[in-house]
């Protein structure tokens, strides 16, 4: 059985509305937390599929978050082996940043539902599933589009999500939007970086309820598509 290995940076920010179409498309999911005891050692090369999720710290937070540089080594093995891999938010600027791309903060905060602007590429790729669909946003930096990189996906703020071979990036949130996603851990105490961005926790809740079951939807086709088009099983 297909083996896909989740890095999930904080407990509350994992697969969410991922899940199933990863377990649908055959693999047998195991997650590890990037503070776990052991992390260090594990083999970011052997998993048939690498899901980097997010988290509240940045890639250049290395000081305040020792596990980073170590992390960042063993997925730039990874990537150099160009070995399926998909990073959201975090993940997304954790890949950026070992493919020697710049990750930095952001000229705005982008929180809240709102689409993205899909590029010719985009459209032509799973993420046209996201068209038009308002999905989550909950970030601050950005990051510069690795060489080599396929831009898919922009907002006015930031760029959104690249591929590179059998990499996906994806800076926004398209698999939240379940009511079991944690949404209620993210807003906790999140007025003031809500607030940063223009919006409120409200307003985010009431969004995520009203437009959390299209998004969380359109992102489980979206990866359904790419999970589809992966390489099968290493021997």
């Amino acid at each position: 059985m297909k083996r896909a290995l989740v890095v999930r940076h904080v407990p509350y920010e994992g697969l969410a509305g991922f899940a199933a179409p990863i377990e649908a498309a055959g693999y047998a999911v195991e997650r590890v937390g990037a503070t776990d005891a052991g992390f260090g050692a594990i083999d970011f090369v052997a998993p048939d599929l690498l899901v980097l999720m997010g988290g509240p710290m940045a890639v250049y937070e290395r000081d305040e978050y020792p596990w980073i540089d170590g992390e960042l080594d063993r997925l730039a093995e990874r990537l150099a082996a160009g070995l399926p891999t998909l990073g959201v938010c975090l993940g997304a600027q954790m890949i950026a940043a070992a493919l020697g791309a710049k990750v930095v903060q952001g000229p705005v905060r982008e929180v809240g539902f709102a689409p993205i602007d899909l590029t010719e590429a985009g459209r032509g790729s799973p993420l046209a599933a996201l068209d038009g669909v308002p999905v989550l946003h909950w970030h601050g930096d950005v990051f510069d589009l690795p060489d080599g990189a396929t831009l898919l996906a922009r907002t006015a703020a930031a760029q959104q999500a690249f591929v590179l071979g059998d990499i996906l990036a994806l800076q926004c949130h398209p698999e939240m939007g379940d009511p079991g996603d944690h949404l209620d851990r993210w807003c906790r105490n999140a007025d003031d970086y809500a607030a940063g961005a223009g919006t409120t926790v409200a307003a985010i809740r009431a969004d995520h309820d009203r437009l959390g079951p299209a998004a969380v939807a359109a992102g489980r086709r979206m990866l359904a598509g790419w999970l589809a088009g992966l390489p099968v099983k290493r021997l």
